[in-house]
């Protein structure tokens, strides 16, 4: 396990859990328009059996539930249930395969918190000419983690398994079986692009299917699932214990003010954070700042400083990471109420009660810092298996060809973008080091880009691009670009990311909004 201190050396009225996995898909589905129509696999390939011919396609315990044709959107769309036997489970994927102009690429979408994959995510890539695919992963969305129960308040394991990598396999195998079966022939090469959920998703593939995709990108991916969940609600548990309760006002006033510590550090001033590992900035110095009418204290200095820190055992041992300084707090850290009170972040909340202490109702003010810890250990030891998806050897996927594009924002809210720096670390050692490790993964890390590429600073576009590049033409990427722009598109700033542990450091010269005025450099020291 990497020290945080080491790690660069080397949505009105709608529920809020409903809000955060709706933003997650919108940003899965905008993102796309950054990309481009890929160069046709197979010129001028058309389907060789009429739609309605797909309802008698015979798969291994798979029942085409409907074929629809969508002149509109110019697609097939084949709706599939896949059982396991005697698992008496039922998992959903939905299949649209362009009419004219396939690419001969297949391309398989992920999910957001506990939803395994949403119906959105399928225009895109269509409108690119991709036969595109999506699963419910074995239940429906909206239940958020109750599927994790069976009707007797027991762990029901199939659906677990279901929702954490065999409900993408299903989608994978029956999706490559009806482009077959459409177009008489294999895609020629197979893509796998998931946020959050659908990172993870996507690791879970590279370390179970190797063989199953071609490239993926992964994007602020759940990896470490058994450790940073649970450990999201630990700015919770440290107020609990406190009985002192932060205001949104005071968050801000920490996150703004290690912000204006730490942003010049990489020598140019804009409002991000470039390396906040290396941010030392010191929340004691805000005490006695008026913040909407409170003041800021010692105490409140006290808990910002752990929340940053990270969870500990009660030996004061490491447990996982916590967001680093200038990331917005109050996902994790939420306070409602008058007089203020916990408001914690749905989805560990959830997780804790259905997975873990198997409860619906549970009262998660019963969290005491040792009761905390020893749920922590059990999450490890319980899941890790099965949800962890953090396995470094990818050699399989390695050996296959395989390419993996990890992404992470620095700023990102909901995962610590330092436990996606771990898992890449472990895989360097792993694979036989960095440079065995770059030829065919690599890692790059966004500076203030939150969980939903929002915010001032510029984010990913253009990965797929690169990622197809890498695997049909053998060109790795040296960078990706990041840019923000305004509601107009207008183009206000863009900067380039390097392969981690490189930064982009300003050449001293030119616009610090244009990235050709940026190049490559290792990180200075913290």
């Amino acid at each position: 396990m990497t020290n945080s201190s080491r790690l660069f050396g080397a949505y009105a009225g709608a529920p809020p859990f409903l809000v955060l996995v709706s933003l997650l898909f919108v940003c899965g589905t905008w993102r796309m328009a950054a990309e481009t129509r890929p160069k046709p696999l197979y010129p001028g390939a058309e389907p060789v059996c009429a739609p309605e011919d797909l309802k008698n396609l015979t798969l291994a315990n798979t029942t085409i539930k409907s074929v629809v044709v969508d002149p509109e959107e110019g697609s097939c769309r084949v709706t599939a249930i896949v059982t396991h036997p005697l698992a008496e489970d039922r998992v959903e994927v939905t299949v649209a395969l362009p009419l004219k102009n396939w690419n001969g690429r297949f391309y398989g979408t992920g999910g957001g918190g506990f939803i395994g994959g949403n119906l959105r995510n399928l225009p895109g890539p269509l409108r690119q000419g991709y036969a595109v695919a999506m699963t419910d992963t074995g239940h429906e969305r909206g239940t958020g983690a109750a599927f994790a129960l069976d009707t007797d308040g027991r762990l029901n394991w199939q659906l677990i398994r279901d929702f954490a990598y065999l409900g993408i396999h299903d989608l994978t195998v029956v999706g490559k079986a009806l482009v077959k079966a459409f177009y008489g022939r294999m895609p020629g090469r197979s893509y796998f692009v998931g946020h959050s959920t659908g990172g993870r998703q996507a690791l879970s593939e590279a370390q179970r299917y190797p063989g199953d995709y071609d490239g993926m990108v992964a994007a602020s991916p759940a990896i470490n699932w058994h450790r940073f969940l649970f450990a999201d609600l630990w700015p919770q548990v440290l107020m609990q214990e406190a009985g002192h309760w932060i205001s949104k006002e005071k968050l801000n006033a920490a996150t703004a003010a290690a912000i204006k510590a730490c942003d010049g550090l990489d020598g140019v001033v804009d409002g991000v954070i470039d390396d906040p590992f290396a941010c030392g900035f010191d929340p004691q110095t805000l005490v006695g700042l008026d913040c909407g009418g409170s003041t800021f204290t010692t105490t409140d200095a006290n808990l910002v400083r752990r929340f940053w820190e990270g969870a500990r055992g009660q030996d004061g041992s490491f447990l996982w990471y916590g967001m680093a300084p200038g990331t917005d707090l109050s996902r994790t850290a939420g306070t409602e109420g008058v007089p203020l009170g916990g408001k914690p972040y749905p989805i560990p909340l959830n997780y804790l009660r259905y997975f873990l202490v198997q409860d619906p109702e549970w009262d998660w003010k019963q969290l005491t810092p040792a009761r905390f810890e020893l749920l922590w250990r059990q999450s490890v030891e319980q899941f890790g298996e099965v949800l962890g998806t953090d396995n470094p050897d990818l050699s399989a996927f390695r050996e296959g060809g395989g390419k993996l594009i990890l992404i992470h924002g620095l700023a990102d809210q909901s995962i610590p973008a330092a436990g996606t720096i771990d898992y890449y670390q472990r895989v360097q050692k792993r694979m036989g080091g960095a440079d065995a490790t770059s030829r065919f993964a690599r890692l790059f890390l966004a500076p203030g880009v939150d969980h939903g590429y929002h915010g001032i600073a510029p984010a990913p576009v253009g990965e797929v691009d690169a990622l197809i590049r890498w695997v049909e033409e053998g060109v790795a990427p040296e960078k990706l670009l990041a840019e923000r722009r305004d509601k107009d598109g207008k183009l206000l700033r863009s900067r380039p990311l390097y392969p981690y542990p490189q930064v982009a450091r300003y050449k001293g010269s030119g616009s610090t909004d244009d990235a050709a005025n940026f190049g490559p450099s290792l990180p200075k020291a913290p």
